[in-house]
């Protein structure tokens, strides 16, 4: 008689890896900072595609959110050009964003059906209200830049497959 297999959850393996790293084996300090910086990174190249949401984020100069999510946690400072930078570790912070969706998966979901996932919101609402209008209208072109690597025809093709 063939018996049936569960189907993998390849979003379960995930939580159960953050959690390990979360509570277990948490990363050297170097490692946190250098991933933290590559994610500013990643953030400002996303937003130096969208003057719009730079001229919003150059009016909060100086302001830092604080982002939550399970063991992860990042602090930025909105800067004079419209970016973003660490926040100095003395700085105090104005918001705080924690996402209470613990599932990775859940959130890949509600992410890929245009959803966001549920936060909670302490600090100053007016800069609460900044980055939510940031979260509605900056988005990763990345098609774009795969072409710049890959050449349009590739690129079109992987952003097809991916979606």
């Amino acid at each position: 008689m063939l018996r049936m297999m569960s189907t993998f959850a390849p979003f379960r393996l995930a939580d159960r890896l953050i959690d390990l790293v979360g509570t277990r084996f948490a990363p050297p300090p170097w490692a946190v900072a250098e991933a933290q910086s590559r994610l500013v990174l990643l953030i400002n190249h996303v937003l130096q595609q969208e003057p719009q949401a730079m001229q919003r984020l150059a009016r909060q100069s100086g302001r830092v959110v604080h982002l939550r999510w399970r063991h992860f946690a990042i602090r930025l400072a909105a800067t004079r050009a419209g970016l973003v930078e660490l926040a100095a570790a003395d700085a105090a912070d104005e918001l705080t964003l924690e996402v209470t969706d613990t599932s990775a998966g859940g959130m890949v979901d509600k992410l890929l059906h245009g959803d966001k996932p549920a936060v909670r919101i302490e600090g100053d609402v007016l800069l609460a209200a900044e980055v939510n209008w940031l979260a509605d209208h900056v988005r990763w072109d990345i098609e774009e830049d795969l072409s710049r690597l890959i050449g349009d025809v590739p690129a079109h093709a992987l952003a097809d497959a991916a979606r």
